[in-house]
């Protein structure tokens, strides 16, 4: 029982009793003083991880003893009894009113039909944050990750929503057996400076190569998972027993870009989540009646949560071609509608749909090992907290029909768009505009790189340079040693063998005196300004100066250029989360 009198305790929410400190963007439990009464056991007061505000809590009145608390005992918030009064007690103190925080707002995602929360509680006291860590289910990313984000990086979080139908009802939408594979996959490119971001969709049926994967087993073994060509993406999870750490590797060897962090969620968690936040408002360009999703909607706007949200999400013969392409569309839409109702101050300065978020979303989530607390996923949140829902793009990679089938059910590669895609998630670049501040800002950055390549180039045979191979393909760096010989007329030219660390992206390191050689190499590479790093000079082996190109991931070979691009190939589909679009 708390200070709000003895025997109506039980019949308020604690969820009301969280309010929002303005000085410090935290949410801290305020408990009114009443009559001295019997002491019963309550939370602890705790410093929050971030060294904020701690749970308040009455101590025992005079003369009475308070019973000890067990040493990690969770502690779940209490509900209003069925049919208790809602009206706060004589003597509580009204709330003040909720005023924008000035800190970084959370951010909750969700991907299709599963979700990523970010949760807000970084006020919330030691044994309530130990039961939110205790919802939390974490598997390993056998070595496929990064090893977690960084906050001076850019991240990339590979969301997957399962088609595993555990949870009270969810048999009800057939294929009760299935072991859970990737039915809706998202990859989260958040850039460096949180200006931007971009929600790649990859269809569930387009034909990849899946490699092999070692996969930790339950007895703590590890066992590796033979990998499979010319098969359905979402065959990367679940089939013959894969972990969401097959489809990381599949991403990788698709896309070039290796995530840091991964979140599985099934059939619940769109519904908890939905639920939670109050309800989804979408819209419906026409009358949707699908028997198979179940979801029944007529034309124009609604407000949808839990298995009519559910049913919104997995609908797709009722909506655009009827294929898994239109669904993608529809679910971009549905978290577009998600995030501006979770940026939206009715949810941000809520204590109780935090607190319910904050159940929910640790409850649905299935996360790496690298991101198994309260804190490392509140830490992500603020990092996400940054965006702005204008210069979040949702997108998804170009593909095109299977020319291999006579009946297309399958979709392969757009090799004339899709490596474009690509190329700017691994580089950074936005597929949106950013704001005009950052933009002169970027453009001012950019500019001073660009003037790298402004200058006079030396021919080609005074070019001096030695060749490593930081994470190439084997071979690489006597190909280009061999290339620019005999193509190029690069003479001076040797092979320094493997660069002592592996790099993302190939450079060019020069002195400053060697800048027309740099500026010749550049050209010949097509090597972009960014690609080109001022610095000093080394010895080759002759002892002479030179230059130091070095083979990153990004290489693909002799002769093809390494330039990145500035903007999406035409005809690939965008849209932005700040823009209100109805399904059609």
């Amino acid at each position: 029982m708390d200070a709000q009198g003895r025997g109506r305790a039980e019949n308020i929410d604690p969820a009301d009793q969280w309010v929002l400190n303005p000085n410090t963007g935290e949410y801290e439990l305020r408990l009114a003083p009443s009559a001295p009464q019997s002491a019963v056991p309550g939370p602890r007061r705790a410093a929050s991880p971030r060294g904020g505000a701690a749970v308040r809590s009455r101590t025992a009145a005079p003369g009475r003893t308070r019973p000890s608390e067990s040493p990690g005992r969770d502690v779940p918030p209490a509900r209003r009894r069925r049919g208790a009064p809602a009206e706060p007690p004589p003597g509580r103190r009204g709330r003040r009113p909720a005023k924008k925080s000035k800190t970084k707002k959370v951010l909750l995602w969700t991907g299709g039909t599963m979700a990523l929360v970010l949760i807000a509680a970084a006020g919330a006291g030691y044994l309530y944050i130990e039961h939110l860590n205790g919802n939390i289910t974490s598997v390993s990313d056998d070595g496929a990750s990064t090893g977690g984000f960084s906050k001076d990086k850019a991240i990339n979080i590979l969301l997957i929503g399962t088609d595993k139908r555990t949870g009270k009802g969810n048999d009800k939408y057939g294929d009760k057996g299935s072991v859970g594979h990737a039915d809706t996959t998202i990859l989260l490119h958040v850039s460096k400076d949180r200006s931007n971001a971009t929600a790649l969709s990859i269809p569930r049926d387009l034909i990849v190569d899946i490699p092999d994967c070692p996969t930790t087993q339950e007895d703590g073994s590890t066992k590796v998972i033979p990998g499979s060509t010319g098969v359905r993406f979402n065959t990367s999870l679940g089939q013959d027993g894969r972990t969401p750490s097959c489809t990381m590797r599949t991403v990788t060897e698709l896309t070039g870009v290796k995530p840091d962090n991964f979140m599985v969620a099934d059939f619940n968690a769109v519904k908890t989540l939905t639920t939670a936040v109050g309800g989804v408002e979408v819209c419906l360009a026409k009358d949707i009646d699908d028997p198979d999703s179940k979801l029944k909607l007529s034309k124009g706007t609604h407000t949808i949560e839990g298995e009519q949200a559910l049913a919104y999400v997995r609908t797709r013969h009722s909506v655009g071609f009827g294929g898994d392409l239109s669904r993608i569309g529809l679910q971009q839409q549905f978290l577009s509608a998600l995030m501006r109702k979770l940026k939206s101050n009715d949810t941000l300065s809520s204590p109780s749909k935090m607190i319910k978020l904050a159940e929910a979303g640790t409850k649905a989530l299935t996360v790496d090992s690298q991101l198994d607390s309260i804190n490392k996923l509140k830490d992500l949140g603020l990092e996400l907290g940054k965006l702005n829902t204008k210069n979040l793009t949702f997108t998804t990679i170009p593909v095109i029909d299977n020319p291999a089938e006579k009946v297309k059910s399958t979709v392969v590669l757009d090799e004339s768009k899709a490596p474009q895609v690509f190329k700017m998630i691994q580089n950074d670049v936005s597929f949106t505009e950013v704001k005009q501040k950052q933009k002169q800002k970027q453009k001012k950055e950019k500019a001073a790189v660009a003037a790298r390549l402004k200058g006079t180039k030396a021919p080609a045979s005074e070019v001096r340079v030695r060749i490593l191979n930081g994470g190439a393909r084997p071979g690489s760096a006597q190909e280009t040693l061999a290339w620019l010989q005999t193509e190029e007329g690069v003479e001076k030219s040797e092979n320094a063998g493997n660069a002592p660390a592996e790099l993302s992206k190939t450079t060019l390191e020069y002195a400053p005196d060697q800048a027309d050689q740099a500026r010749r190499l550049a050209d010949i590479m097509g090597l972009s300004a960014s690609a080109m790093k001022p610095g000093e000079s080394v010895s080759n082996s002759q002892g002479l100066p030179t230059m130091t190109l070095t083979l990153g991931k990004d290489f693909e070979g002799a002769g093809v250029p390494l330039t990145t691009p500035s903007k999406a190939p035409e005809g690939v589909q965008k849209s932005t989360a700040d823009k209100v679009e109805c399904a059609k």
